[in-house]
């Protein structure tokens, strides 16, 4: 678990890092003043205010630094290291593009618009170790293009996760990629795709393509044992697709093995009833699924991780679900064989909100321990018919209505639920207690290992090197992220639990029983995104690798306005530019390292 560079190594990075990263990363790169209003040019009015300082209003434990090493990026979600020689190293960080639904967040406007740059497409900046910008990759010329131009990233979003196969050592760089914005149908189902990228001329070769893209696309990238893994995220909130996903007009869930459908269908409103894992409008109660239907390649399913084989001439031939029955796994790591976890993947999967034809509400973010069966199956988890550790039917869950249920006729006044009378008593008649979209579930449900809170989002995992301990923080510890939600739903408590990086302890090796604990390790002082007051904080934690330095270093994704249910300054304010309006020139990649 030791870092590949020496101790005076690091300390020596640190040095040069926290004396450089600011002043060079914001010469590299046109950034808003500090302390400044910033905003979406295609949607005046939608200011926030950014500031990141040096990250000196996010709180770390005694013996941990906070810094800034670049700022005002464009939506960043992945991170990767490569080593360049002596003790060099360079920093790749992804920008995903448009990821999230509003007029405002508009690669093909801002193009006709002829404004500079275009934060709406994706690219991936590399960076020195000392925070000098010396290229950018794979970034589309043509957002209007199917394609993204020649050998590019995909225009039209979200881009997620970029990755070495071997590590610092290097090897190919991967990346994923898709052409439809979250939530949002262009007609582009079954664009998600895994690219390698070269990481001297950004030229893009797709890996894998035609992979399920919805509510949730192809996400985040292991590697272990000549394989690649990936987090498959589900094409719609709950199992069935509503007017939430893209006004019905996205994909159906895929399974990784035969399911039996429940006699339950679901309404969303003019007659319109839909099946679980059925496209939009079409009922089949009681139908066979089955495994695979739908996708583009043998073994492809979704709210999956899924593996391939890395060095084989058709890699698409070798795809398998390595374990499913996950809402949206977003966040996947491998612990290291010495770990308590034994070499186990972790998957960190995001619950379901309160939206669309089976509206949910309070479902919990999921920590599970993923693998196969003996015989090569996928392990299952337990969604859509389950939440952590309980049936969806539980009361616990009952959806209260809200703006973004398919039945809720809008009525802004009527509060909280932002819905007529009508309507929300049809919600609250039709939706309650949420039913079963499957029969029974197709084979024994693997239990997790520990919950978040509802809306608070698992975005990274990773295990901490020997180096970065120091109390509170033991050996064989895991840092993860949590985004935060998205104002679907009221905030999930006080303070509200997200926009920060947690600490889990875990103990437990050889025959002793595993023992896990979770703590505070860094969070804004007003414990909210840091847009709405602007100090120099986090606002989306979206990422987190630990770099050949031994620091976390943790990628914000920056500020959106959303929906505003848990708190009204973080909405939007012209009820046009719903549901969730990325601010560009916003995202920070801070440091954390140990004094």
């Amino acid at each position: 678990m030791t870092s590949p560079v020496t101790h005076a190594t690091k300390q020596s990075f640190k040095r040069t890092l926290l004396g450089l990263a600011v002043a060079q990363a914001l010469l590299a790169l046109p950034l808003a003043a500090h302390g400044a209003n910033v905003g979406n040019a295609l949607c005046p009015g939608e200011e926030v205010l950014f500031d990141p300082g040096n990250g000196q209003d996010i709180t770390v434990p005694d013996g941990y630094t906070v810094s800034v090493f670049a700022s005002g990026l464009n939506f960043p979600t992945g991170i990767a290291f490569r080593a360049t020689g002596e003790d060099g190293f360079e920093v790749y960080v992804l920008e995903s593009g448009h990821g999230l639904p509003s007029r405002c967040n508009d690669e093909i406007g801002w193009q006709k618009a002829r404004l500079p740059g275009n934060p709406f497409t994706p690219d991936i900046l590399v960076f020195s170790s000392s925070g000098r910008l010396l290229r950018t990759l794979g970034k589309p010329t043509d957002a209007t293009s199917e394609t993204g131009g020649t050998n590019t990233l995909l225009p039209h979003g979200p881009a997620v996760d970029v990755a070495f196969e071997n590590g610092l050592a290097g090897g190919r760089l991967f990346a994923t990629d898709s052409n439809q914005a979250t939530h949002t149908h262009n007609g582009q189902n079954n664009s998600s795709r895994i690219v390698t990228v070269d990481p001297t001329t950004g030229k893009v070769t797709p890996f894998i393509s035609n992979l399920p893209t919805g509510d949730h696309p192809t996400e985040q990238l292991a590697f272990k044992g000549g394989w690649v893994y990936w987090s498959q995220g589900s094409t719609t909130n709950s199992g069935v697709v509503g007017l939430d996903n893209g006004g019905g007009g996205n994909q159906p869930d895929i399974p990784c093995q035969d399911i039996v459908l429940s006699q339950n269908v679901f309404d969303s409103g003019n007659g319109i009833h839909t099946s679980g894992y059925s496209p939009f409008g079409t009922t089949r109660p009681g139908a066979t699924v089955k495994a695979f239907e739908g996708a583009s390649h043998h073994g492809v399913c979704d709210g999956a991780v899924l593996r391939t084989r890395l060095n084989v001439p058709n890699p698409a031939d070798t795809i398998e679900p390595y374990a499913w029955g996950f809402r949206n796994g977003y966040a996947i790591r491998f612990a290291p064989q010495n770990h308590p976890l034994h070499g186990g993947l972790l998957v960190g999967e995001d619950g379901a909100d309160e939206r669309g034809a089976r509206p949910s509400y309070g479902a919990p973010e999921v920590l599970s321990l993923a693998s196969q069966n003996a015989d090569g199956t996928p392990g299952y988890h337990g969604w859509p018919d389950r939440y952590g550790f309980l049936p969806t039917t539980q009361s616990v869950f009952n959806p209260v209505g809200g703006p973004a249920d398919d039945l809720c006729v809008p009525d802004p006044s009527n509060l909280p639920s932002r819905c007529t009378a009508a309507s929300l008593a049809r919600i609250l008649s039709e939706t309650v207690p949420i039913r079963d979209v499957l029969a029974a579930p197709p084979q024994p449900v693997t239990a997790p290992l520990a919950l978040e809170s509802a809306d608070s989002s698992y975005t990274a995992i990773d295990f901490v090197p020997d180096s970065f301990v120091a109390s509170p923080v033991r050996p064989g510890a895991i840092l993860y992220t949590l985004e935060g939600d998205f104002g679907f739903s009221a905030a999930n408590g006080s303070p509200e639990v997200g926009h920060e990086v947690r600490l889990m302890n875990v103990a437990g090796q050889g025959a002793g029983p595993l023992s896990l604990s979770f703590s505070n390790f860094a969070r804004n002082t007003t414990g909210d995104q840091a847009f709405v007051t602007g100090i120099h904080g986090m606002n989306r934690p979206t990422n987190l690798r630990f770099g050949p330095d031994g620091c976390a270093w943790v990628v914000d994704y920056g500020a959106v306005r959303d929906a505003g249910q848990s708190g009204v300054d973080t909405k939007f304010k012209n009820p046009a530019d719903a549901l969730l309006l990325q601010i560009p020139n916003t995202g920070v990649i801070f440091r954390i390292c140990r004094d």
